[in-house]
């Protein structure tokens, strides 16, 4: 079974920095993606960011690019998200998921291929 533990969420200020981490254990495939997602109240999930397990390619939503950073250590089955220059729109829950295959630039646009999700951490951005 495939478990994901997010991590680092908090309270931060305009232009503050927080890093995520996602722990995951368990996935039995050749090559994944993890992902991460984020939903604000009211909002649709929206993808954020992910990296190719295998080779490590990662992609952006267009909202974070520049500003966000993700990075994976693979000794460690962890995957990390640096939010910098953060805004108040960037306020939500953010999960991390991991889908079977190598990441694309499409699977942001289509959380239903992510078969396995964190419970999520709460980032709120104050202004």
């Amino acid at each position: 079974e495939v478990q994901l533990v997010e991590s680092g969420g908090g309270l931060v200020q305009t232009g503050g920095s927080l890093r995520l981490s996602c722990a995951y254990s368990g996935s039995t495939f050749d090559d994944y993606t993890i992902g991460w997602f984020r939903q604000a109240p009211g909002k649709e999930r929206e993808g954020v960011s992910c990296i190719g397990g295998r080779d490590g390619t990662t992609y952006y939503g267009d909202s974070v690019k520049g500003r966000f950073t993700i990075s994976s250590d693979n000794a460690k089955n962890t995957v990390y998200l640096q939010m910098n220059s953060l805004k108040p729109e960037d306020t939500g829950v953010y999960y991390c998921a991991l889908a079977g295959g190598g990441a694309n630039a499409y699977v942001l646009h289509l959380p239903a291929v992510f078969s396995s999700w964190g419970q999520g951490t709460q980032v709120t951005v104050s202004s």
